[in-house]
């Protein structure tokens, strides 16, 4: 078991975080069990990379003089597997809105799919969907999306390294994703609709993995609290 001058030192915790909670709440959670076991007063808790509340998989933490790492750990390649849906939109690109626009799609067949998907492979621009955390003047973009304000956001260049289709199930796709920091997969989900004359939105989103770290040596929340020393 770590001691309170383990994870002063700096520790790397895995953690699968849970559907609808914010990274930052995970950060939060985990810093208060944290003090809360070993009696401290303050300790460093930070994560490597935003997950959004509707996205579940692995959360890179870092604690102590670990939370220097951040930066270097953010800049690692990360893998995504996740669930599209075409033939309709939503203003968030995924479900935290409701849908808004709906298109045709007899017009699309496995095929085009599978050959639409090469058009995002390597260097692409991209833009940040407008229900993000990212900031401008001082705001979070989702705070001028919920006001209904108008922004212009700028335009970023990715790199998409795989986009593989798993499954075809009617109008939801199963597809695996490897890209560079930076990278929103809304973005690319509804550029993909574009492509395909058409409409998509995501519906479920798991980062599988950071770097070399995989969601399949992560623990739950739950688990890590456990595992710390009870009063």
């Amino acid at each position: 078991m770590l001691s309170a001058e383990d994870y002063l030192a700096g520790q790397v915790l895995l953690i699968d975080k849970p559907l609808h909670w914010t990274s930052f709440q995970v950060v939060n959670k985990l810093r208060y069990e944290i003090k809360k076991a070993f009696n401290l007063k303050k300790i460093k808790v930070g994560h490597a990379g935003t997950l959004d509340p509707l996205a579940t998989g692995l959360l890179v933490l870092c604690t102590g003089k670990m939370t220097k790492q951040i930066d270097t750990f953010q800049g690692q390649i990360k893998e995504y597997t996740g669930t599209l849906v075409l033939g309709s939109t939503t203003p968030s690109f995924d479900l935290e809105t409701e849908i808004n626009e709906t298109f045709p799609t007899s017009h699309i067949s496995e095929e085009l799919i599978k050959q639409t998907t090469k058009q995002f492979i390597g260097s692409i621009e991209q833009i940040p969907p407008v229900f993000s955390a990212l900031k401008k003047d001082g705001k979070r973009l989702y705070e001028f999306a919920r006001a209904g304000e108008d922004v212009e956001i700028k335009v970023r260049t990715v790199n998409i390294s795989e986009f593989e289709i798993i499954k075809i199930k009617g109008l939801n796709i199963d597809f695996k994703v490897v890209c560079s920091k930076g990278t929103y997969i809304r973005s690319l989900v509804n550029d993909f609709g574009n492509a395909l004359q058409s409409g998509a939105h995501l519906s479920a989103l798991k980062r599988t993995k950071i770097g070399d770290f995989n969601v399949s040596n992560a623990e739950t929340v739950e688990a890590f609290i456990k595992n710390l020393p009870s009063e």
